[in-house]
């Protein structure tokens, strides 16, 4: 063996223990979590329990790979505001969004930051994407009711109730 790949060698051997280190440490990805309940509410509770449990079925570990920040609206416009401008200044690598207030608020806080929406009934017409095919812009998600449903839900409902000649939806 000549002298420089024997260096190479000893110089390889003593990097590999810093090197494997630097592999097991990878940075702890921030998510942000914008709800649009309070705290205590027992639909938000189920829902974040949820994307807690896809995460870990994916893989993550919350704490070792993610740090989750969740603010609750309150569908309060002063609170999704004052609780968008936290989580931004968080710098999360992407932030999740219930409803159309929490999704305004972000978008009126950032353009750069990826936002995922659940819960959002009209994104195109909520001015949150620009198409549902092409969403451009940072957000992208999932409508909380496909309209085109809305007249087989009038059909359905006129076969069971032949005599109804009014619905009235809340």
């Amino acid at each position: 063996m000549r002298r420089r790949e024997f260096i190479a060698l000893i110089g390889a051997a003593t990097a590999w223990p810093l090197i494997a280190e630097a592999q097991q440490t990878e940075q702890v990805r921030r998510i942000g979590v914008l709800m649009n309940t309070a705290a205590g509410d027992q639909e938000g509770q189920t829902g974040l329990a949820a994307f807690h449990q896809a995460l870990q079925q994916l893989g993550w570990a919350i704490t070792r790979d993610l740090q989750i920040d969740v603010r609750w609206g309150e569908n309060n416009e002063d609170l999704d505001r004052k609780y968008a401008a936290e989580l931004i200044a968080l710098e999360p690598a992407v932030i999740l969004a219930s409803g159309s207030p929490s999704v305004a608020a972000l978008q009126r806080a950032t353009r750069s930051v990826p936002i995922v929406f659940v819960r959002v009934s009209d994104p195109v017409g909520g001015g949150f994407v620009n198409s549902l095919a092409q969403p451009g812009g940072n957000a992208t998600g999932f409508m909380q009711f496909e309209y085109s449903f809305s007249g087989k839900w009038l059909e359905l409902l006129k076969q069971v109730v032949p005599k109804l000649s009014r619905a009235e939806c809340y």
